[in-house]
């Protein structure tokens, strides 16, 4: 009789990696999923290009061997992911974005952490060329960006930039949805359901951090339309968004100590540079938040998601 070793006794991974036009990041992460400690044989990866200009050819010979090529036509990261989901064939399913670097033990400490849980998020690391020389947009997301263990533990939701779960969970919720965010959405309906939420702090990934004011601005513009449209899904109206939009300035206030006395920063430069930024955020948020509300109907059409993972912390 044949014994059942440790490996053949492991789940299989289907791991998907939504990807948009951004071939140089898209290969370092799929560099650092190949040296991952989880047995490899148990381990498919699929990309899930959401039609980039470059064209299917370019993308196949970008990604080489080793991982599965999925175009998926509908713009969106929810949408790219549910269609690398459709043709996945693990057991549980592993999402990761494709600016994002996994660290060697994220496979093994995922799944894992789905002994305890239903679904699970892991922990994102900021990173940042020079922790010496920190612009003021990095400055911030050192301190503020990518927060999984809050968004989990206190908030209800995690980032489908670092999310594991069981396909039978995945398909008794349904896929994401697009126009929102999505990483929000599908948590929330996960728990309404019954599914438990867990955080899982040694399945570790990293994510560059946004280097210019440019930058931040594109991401909370889209971080703000996607929110507001679910708001206005779930018929929470303007009054409810406006409630909580007027006190984002004001936060700022409460979150200056987090700013003064982060280990992430290393200099007095660089905390002023931090709290600068932080409270001209904060403000132009709030512009933004008044602006889509005189938009109405306009301001949630045409909304594609590009990044999850780099929308997490919309709550703060």
């Amino acid at each position: 009789m044949r014994t059942v070793s440790a490996v053949d006794a492991q789940p299989t991974v289907s791991v998907i990696v939504p990807h948009y036009r951004d071939l140089k990041a898209l290969a370092v992460c799929l560099e650092t999923l190949r040296r991952q400690t989880y047995p490899a044989s148990k381990v498919e990866i699929i990309v899930a290009d959401n039609a980039s200009p470059e064209g299917e050819t370019a993308i196949a010979r970008a990604i080489g061997d080793g991982a599965r090529l999925v175009i998926v036509a509908e713009r969106g990261a929810g949408p790219a992911r549910n269609g690398g989901v459709a043709v996945a064939t693990g057991e549980i399913l592993a999402f990761i974005d494709s600016d994002c670097q996994a660290e060697p033990e994220w496979l093994a400490e995922g799944v894992k952490a789905l002994a305890d849980y239903d679904f699970v998020g892991g922990r994102v690391k900021v990173l940042v060329d020079d922790p010496r020389k920190m612009s003021p947009a990095e400055a911030f997301e050192r301190v503020f960006a990518f927060d999984f263990e809050t968004y989990i533990t206190r908030q209800g939701f995690t980032g489908s930039g670092n999310l594991f779960c069981p396909r039978t969970v995945f398909e008794a919720v349904g896929g994401f949805l697009a126009g929102v965010s999505e990483d929000v959405e599908w948590s929330q309906r996960a728990r309404s359901r019954g599914f438990r939420l867990g955080y899982a702090p040694r399945a570790i990934v990293g994510h560059p951090a946004r280097r210019t004011w440019g930058d931040l601005r594109e991401k909370w513009r889209k971080t703000n339309l996607e929110t507001y449209g679910l708001i206005r899904r779930r018929g929470g109206g303007r009054l409810r968004w406006l409630a909580r939009n007027l006190v984002v300035p004001l936060s700022a206030v409460v979150h200056t100590p987090r700013v003064l006395f982060s280990h992430e920063l290393n200099t007095v430069e660089q905390r002023l540079s931090g709290l600068a930024m932080l409270y001209w955020l904060r403000c132009w948020r709030l512009g933004d938040a008044l602006r889509l509300v005189f938009a109405g109907e306009r301001a949630t059409q045409g909304s594609g998601a590009t990044s999850a993972a780099g929308r997490a912390g919309q709550m703060l």
